[in-house]
């Protein structure tokens, strides 16, 4: 039991008695009025921007019995321990106050919030019980002393007023007598926090705490929310029309929030953006509740679609470290029309795995499987992971790129350690050190998988310890052995990321810095250099230009009736192409040429020997232009295609395909004799025979042995429609036509 002494008046000897050296600085001649003015001070004035929403109750009533003993459960495990010279206030090693059971997510976020303000405070707090006299005059056993903490934080928040109880709320006796005694002492605490601000110089004690957690403050209160799209269930048109139905306008940006409003996002198709203060209430409608539509910080949408534009059709993608399964859904969306895998390691609790492809199923994720093992403890060269080509790691960081830990936490299932670093704005260096030998090991580990082709490590943090300087590290030690190709480092392709954003980044990293409307992120991709012996084909190439934009607009469409006919016909009409098929052409021809630049020496005339008869172009390399949809037969000619770019602009059958002579319209060296013949009629059965080698009547032909397969020109004669131009000097008209 605590025991509650008399703390005696607030004012006379002994209210002198609880006052500290501090207030003889500022105040030698003080009396109990002036004492009685600094209580009725506004104590905790909300001065600056700062989110009203960090208690989610109206008037700041205080919050239920269970919130204050789960917050002290929380604070008692991240709260910050001192010197032992400099310890005030003995901590116990943990609350006896049994833990209550929490189905309630709002109550789970509030205690969190209460756990996190009193750490961001606990210099303060402590200071505060000490001036006050409420230690050691209060007998109390130390393993309540974080419930005392965080309700006195939550006490002065509401100006010292009473809490407001319902009936039907669950009472617990510690938290009773912890409030009591709190109550009993309102004027001393209420004089020790304002000394402490006028020792502060600072309005409320909001302005006492580090610059750098007053910005980060700043901006959670303004952060959006960020959604993905299942488009297993929806398409993000479909999100839209239905948002629209119920009330919700589309703006350009985040920029132009008003009430209800929600936006695209600029680098994902997939994701849409709302104001922070619509969540509650979109947690409640249809979209939500049916998974179509699922919250998550915009870092892991952009590593998920970053290792999309890496995947070929049949390729695998191992994740690594998936705080938040919601990632690894997300994931699977994106690739639900491929024949890929998703391996998920490090889940070992049988009860937990079957949770998940309970989850799995209802949001129509079909290609996930699931691993024991952690990723650190699976070889290399284990049989099941032999089609990964994409590996997606998600290192433990420090966070702090992320301006609202509490969500970040509650969201991605990370540790409430994390915290610990939030409250302080930084992070300890020998902290940050451990971190990043982790991540430099498993960034380490995962370049051993020597069928992968392809790395994307992702970070919420702004340090270049745990980012560049890992990245960098782990690409100069490389990889063993001669046979595997080595790793370089390549620019992210986002389908809705301009170049600007690409080639402007440093190094070619992709960092995304803490802002007002989004959270820090830091992106790298690496990639491994092809081995010539592999052979990729032409439906994966496309469907990575396809990822990454280069398609749109192009339609692959299948054999039409002209096509049909052009192949019955002897000849065909060329039509001009416009401008913008060409610059469409030349951008898949670059990025072909640079995914099949290692299979440049695969033969051409291999390649044409696979193409039908039909569809070989006989006409001349000076015709113009031919404008027509893209075909792509099965077995497509790319390295064909990048010999003949960019010289004119044909269709892609005319650019892939190689035509090789045909033993009858090859031309023999004759000797140097001249031989004059009559003009007679000459019938060629040949049905492949070119027009070009058929004589037309009342023609005289001279055969120029010294010229190597050249044709002299005939005579024209009155019947003859249009001489033909560019006669060569050696040809002779006979004087007399016989005819």
């Amino acid at each position: 039991m605590i025991e509650d002494p008399d703390p005696g008046p607030d004012s006379g000897p002994e209210g002198r008695m609880l006052s500290s050296p501090d207030e003889l600085e500022f105040s030698p001649n003080s009396s109990q009025h002036e004492l009685s003015e600094l209580s009725a001070l506004e104590l905790s004035e909300e001065v600056g921007p700062k989110d009203k929403s960090l208690l989610c109750l109206p008037e700041k009533s205080g919050y239920r019995d269970t919130v204050y003993v789960k917050a002290a459960h929380i604070f008692q495990g991240i709260r910050l321990d001192k010197a032992p010279d400099k310890v005030v206030l003995r901590y116990g090693e943990e609350p006896p106050i049994d833990l209550p059971d929490f189905e309630d997510e709002t109550n789970l976020r509030l205690s969190y919030e209460l756990a996190f303000s009193a750490l961001k405070y606990q210099d303060i707090l402590e200071n505060i019980l000490i001036d006050s006299c409420f230690y050691p005059n209060v007998s109390i056993p130390d393993a309540l002393t974080s419930l005392v903490v965080v309700m006195l934080y939550d006490f002065q928040d509401r100006k010292f007023q009473s809490r407001l109880i319902t009936d039907v709320e669950q009472s617990i006796s510690e938290v009773q007598e912890v409030e009591n005694l709190l109550n009993s002492f309102k004027t001393k605490l209420a004089a020790a926090l304002a000394r402490c601000r006028i020792k502060h110089d600072a309005l409320s004690i909001y302005h006492i705490l580090p610059e750098t957690v007053r910005k980060q403050e700043q901006r959670a209160s303004t952060l959006p929310l960020y959604a993905w799209v299942n488009t297993c269930k929806i398409s993000p048109e479909g999100i839209c029309d239905d948002l629209k139905k119920e009330g919700y306008t589309k703006v350009k940006s985040a920029l132009d929030f008003d009430c209800k409003s929600f936006c695209m996002d600029q680098h994902c198709s997939d994701v849409i953006i709302f104001p922070s203060h619509l969540k509650s209430e979109l947690l409640n409608i249809e979209l939500c509740t049916g998974y179509k539509l699922l919250f998550q910080d915009k870092s892991r949408s952009l590593a998920v679609h970053s290792v999309k534009t890496l995947l070929n059709m049949d390729d695998d993608i191992l994740l690594v470290n998936m705080g938040s399964w919601y990632t690894v859904a997300h994931m699977s969306t994106l690739t639900n029309q491929n024949t890929s895998k998703i391996y998920v390691c490090g889940v070992k609790a049988q009860t937990k795995e079957s949770e998940l492809q309970d989850l799995f199923s209802n949001m129509g994720c079909r290609n996930i499987e699931v691993l024991n093992e952690n990723f650190t403890d699976i070889e290399a060269k284990d049989q099941r992971l032999q089609k990964v080509k994409v590996i997606l790691l998600l290192p433990r960081c420090s966070g702090l790129g992320v301006s609202n830990p509490i969500e970040f936490i509650l969201n991605e299932n990370e540790d409430a350690d994390l915290l610990k670093d939030h409250s302080q704005g930084a992070i300890a260096k020998d902290k940050l050190h451990v971190l990043a030998e982790q991540q430099y090991e498993q960034l380490k580990h995962a370049m051993q998988f020597s069928k992968a082709q392809a790395i994307v490590y992702c970070t919420c943090s702004v340090y270049p310890e745990e980012n560049e300087v890992v990245v960098k590290k782990a690409l100069e030690l490389g990889v063993e052995g001669n046979k595997v190709q080595p790793y370089r480092l390549s620019p992210p392709v986002l389908p809705l990321c301009s170049a600007k954003e690409i080639h402007s980044s440093i190094d070619k990293f992709f960092k995304v810095e803490p802002s007002e409307i989004t959270n820090g992120c830091f992106l790298a991709v690496l990639t491994r250099e092809r081995d010539p012996s592999e052979t990729v084909s032409v439906k994966d190439v496309l469907a990575r230009a396809a990822a990454k934009g280069l398609l749109d607009g192009i339609e692959l469409a299948k054999t039409s009736k002209r096509e049909k006919k052009k192949k019955k016909s002897k000849t065909s009409l060329v039509k001009p192409s416009t401008n913008e098929g060409m610059s469409t052409q030349i951008k898949i021809a670059e990025f072909l040429s640079r995914e099949m630049k290692p299979h440049a020496k695969i033969s051409s005339e291999t390649l044409t020997a696979k193409v039908p008869a039909s569809q070989k172009s006989t006409a001349p390399s000076s015709s113009p232009p031919q404008k027509k949809l893209v075909k792509m037969p099965p077995n497509a000619l790319v390295p064909s295609l990048m010999k003949n770019l960019p010289s004119t602009s044909k269709g892609f059958e005319r650019q892939m395909i190689t035509v090789r002579p045909r033993p009858e319209d090859k031309m023999v060296a004759l000797k140097p004799v001249e031989i004059v013949l009559p003009p007679v009629m000459v019938t060629y059965s040949g049905a492949q025979a070119n027009k070009s080698q058929i004589p037309a009547p009342q023609f005289y032909y001279r055969w120029i042995g010294g010229k190597t397969g050249s044709l002299g020109a005939p005579s024209t004669s009155k019947k003859t429609e249009k001489p033909k131009e560019n006669l060569p000097s050696s040809a002779v008209r006979h004087p007399q036509p016989w005819l």
